[in-house]
């Protein structure tokens, strides 16, 4: 069956709903590579602004799993769980969360993506350790998921092909905060891993591609409600995106970060929501039907250094050279830094997460192109959270660069990230809720 993509973009565009043979046709012909980029961006352009209705969506959703191979890990005994978040600055959860969890005895089979606009890609963060293989073949994924029950892997040329190209366009078309397409792009990938349960970390707050609860809950929602309808049991978490998670922002930092969270340490905002994660985790898996037992087994298996070691097995076993992991010195740095201090003393009232990610992004830490190509070692380190006193020349962030003209570029939105007040401020939640 053949249609007018052109025709298919004009009806889009006036509000009229697509056939579920339409979108097949169109998600099919996309991969296939037969519909340009320019054609795709339009169509995602008119669903961003009209958005999709409840058939359109399911018929997307479906269209998007099943462009390419979907995944049987029925034999695994353990039960298989992953997470996955909406996108936010500073969000390296996914590392550190995923040997946790799976060293207490949940089989992740974790599809992780790049980085979008202005918020950072597990991927990216994750192929600044040498050698580290994120594109494997479903016999090779399947394999290494028996062998150590973590997978941190992309999609390959035939797991959601769709979602990897589109995925790729919303970030380079201005077509990534779309609640229809987000929630599309994520199920698509999760459920194409055979999982038992999905916890969904939704972002809320400046750095977040939902800027409100209200949004944030419809996403969430819509998200619960495509896992429900296919037989995958998720709930959603609504974690704080005011202001970046944790302190750096980057790739290679980042990365060093999440093992300080493995060693015990790591900043008190990224332990929590990473800890509530792992919660939800353990619980969805039936590895214990008490919060309180959960987070005393993810402690434990951190205190005993057995999280740090499924890391590093996991490295070892795709490729990667574990030596930047029990000596985070070796990741990649800037040669040059800079520094924001206060002006003035007093409270810190914003340290503004989009305004941070899109200053990381401008040093070369994300894309704002398909083709570019992201520097590891440059990012931002911020130096207070919201609800801090400071004190006149106190560093509010550290800036790592390796560009002139990129630094030029960055420093405006950093500087304007912070606002100092003269009185108390107190500090956002860093949960807000879930769903159901």
């Amino acid at each position: 069956m053949t249609f007018s993509i052109t025709e298919l973009i004009e009806r889009k565009r006036d509000g009229d709903a697509l056939s579920a043979d339409e979108i097949s046709w169109i998600i099919s012909e996309y991969t296939a590579d037969r519909l340009p980029d320019y054609q795709m961006s339009a169509l995602l352009m008119a669903i961003m602004f009209v958005g999709l209705d409840a058939g359109e969506l399911d018929a997307w959703a479906d269209a998007m799993l099943y462009s390419g191979d979907v995944l049987d890990f029925s034999h695994v005994a353990a039960p298989k769980v992953d997470k996955h978040s909406t996108g936010g600055v500073g969000d390296k959860v996914s590392i550190p969360l995923a040997p946790m969890v799976t060293a207490c005895g949940v089989a992740i089979p974790m599809m992780s993506g790049r980085g979008l606009g202005h918020t950072g890609g597990t991927l990216d963060k994750l192929e600044t350790i040498p050698g580290f293989r994120t594109a494997l073949d479903p016999p090779e994924f399947t394999r290494l998921l028996e062998s150590t029950g973590l997978v941190l892997a992309g999609q390959s040329e035939t797991l959601v092909p769709a979602d990897r190209r589109i995925y790729l366009l919303r970030d380079s078309s201005g077509t990534v905060p779309s609640i229809p397409l987000i929630s599309s792009s994520i199920m698509s990938k999760k459920l194409a891993e055979g999982l038992d349960g999905l916890v969904l970390d939704v972002k809320v707050g400046s750095g977040a591609f939902m800027k409100n609860l209200d949004d944030a809950k419809v996403l969430a929602e819509t998200m619960v409600g495509i896992g429900t309808a296919r037989g995958t049991s998720v709930t959603a978490v609504l974690t704080d995106m005011s202001q970046p998670l944790g302190r750096a922002v980057g790739n290679a930092n980042e990365m060093v970060e999440s093992i300080e969270v493995l060693h015990g340490g790591g900043p008190a905002d990224l332990v929590e929501v990473t800890y509530r994660l792992g919660e939800e985790m353990l619980l969805m898996g039936g590895i214990t039907d008490e919060r309180a037992e959960a987070r005393r087994r993810l402690e434990a298996v951190v205190s005993s250094g057995a999280a740090f070691e499924k890391l590093v097995e996991v490295v070892e076993a795709q490729g990667g050279d574990p030596a930047v992991l029990h000596d985070p010195s070796l990741f990649p740095t800037a040669a040059n830094e800079h520094v924001v201090t206060a002006g003035a003393p007093g409270f810190v009232a914003a340290a503004d997460a989009l305004d941070i990610g899109v200053g990381a992004l401008r040093l070369g830490a994300g894309r704002e192109a398909k083709s570019d190509v992201i520097d590891p070692g440059v990012g931002i380190t911020v130096e207070v959270n919201v609800g801090d006193e400071v004190s006149a020349g106190d560093a509010l962030a550290r800036i790592a660069w390796n560009d002139d003209a990129a630094l030029a570029a960055t420093l405006p939105l950093v500087e304007r990230a912070f606002s100092i007040t003269d009185g108390p401020v107190s500090a956002p939640p860093m949960i807000l809720g879930e769903v159901p």
